[in-house]
């Protein structure tokens, strides 16, 4: 039974995982290259590098995803590697089945339409991605990589934005500014359509209430891998008497998906409760510094 089930999920995670990297690479192909635009993460790497070599996007694409995926075994190690391994491989390969169909979405040239459909499909490639667990080896990779190895007590999304801040601004130098704006306009709406694909209209931040039998293991994978604190209360289940500990965190819906997929790997049968949280005063990622409120 448990076998069915794993293979009914790993089904399902292809399937959406298709899906998602369809949209993005229609995105990229049908809309942003046709138009001239670009965006942040490693597809406005690439774009900055088609300008100095004469290699079809989605050949350039693969060839530095597997480059970060080599790197992120070397400095982070297999386990983490694991993790972007399925979409390194399904998205270029989708790319350049794309690449070679050679279709435009508008039927002319118009930077601002591209620019608003470029940040609506990414955002939903994204956000199912994002959705079953899983993850893209660019940028976030390297953001990962900075902060393990020279910015330890830097937030990862705090990164991110540098990283994707620069790509955007270098795109200046190459593509204009009025692109490297576009580029922005791109980014802001394609991170609305994650929140909106993984939460709805709900708040960046969730509380999640966890009562499972490996709390030990959970409490350790949360804090090493997810990077966010935990805690714990001793709980009495009046019906079976039997006594848990519940665990409580505080994360994004992103890595409340990723700690659910955890959860049904080691313990399926816990009892998780995820709630939206309107505001979080203290120290942490997402949360806002009490002194602000003053």
């Amino acid at each position: 039974m448990e076998k069915k089930k794993k293979i009914y999920r790993t089904a399902a995670d292809l399937f959406f995982l298709v899906i998602a990297c369809s949209v993005g690479a229609f995105s990229t192909t049908a809309v942003m290259i046709p138009n001239g635009l670009t965006s942040g993460g490693l597809t406005g790497i690439v774009r900055i590098l088609q300008n100095f070599v004469d290699i079809d996007f989605s050949i350039l694409y693969y060839a530095l995803a597997i480059v970060i995926w080599f790197v992120v075994i070397a400095l982070l190690g297999m386990r983490e590697a694991r993790k972007v391994l399925v979409v390194t491989i399904l998205y270029p390969a989708i790319l350049v089945v794309f690449e070679q169909l050679d279709f435009q979405l508008l039927e002319e040239k118009d930077v601002i339409l591209a620019a608003i459909f470029c940040g609506v499909f990414a955002g939903v490639c994204n956000g199912l991605v994002f959705w079953r667990g899983y993850s893209f080896c660019g940028t976030e990779s390297v953001a990962k990589i900075i902060k393990k190895k020279l910015l330890p007590h830097v937030d990862i999304s705090r990164i991110l934005l540098v990283l994707d801040s620069v790509i955007i601004v270098l795109s200046a130098f190459i593509f204009g500014r009025n692109i490297a704006l576009y580029a922005l306009v791109t980014q802001f709406i394609g991170s609305k359509m994650v929140d909106f694909i993984m939460y709805g209209f709900e708040t960046k931040i969730v509380q999640m209430q966890i009562i499972t039998s490996r709390s030990e293991d959970v409490a350790k994978y949360i804090m090493s891998e997810i990077h966010r604190g935990v805690s714990s209360y001793d709980i009495v289940g009046e019906y079976t008497g039997q006594h848990r500990k519940q665990l409580i965190i505080l994360c994004s819906p992103r890595e409340s998906m990723v700690i659910k997929k955890y959860l049904i790997d080691v313990d399926p049968s816990a009892f998780v409760t995820v709630m939206q949280v309107n505001t979080v005063w203290g120290e942490g990622r997402g949360f806002t510094d009490i002194e602000e409120e003053k």
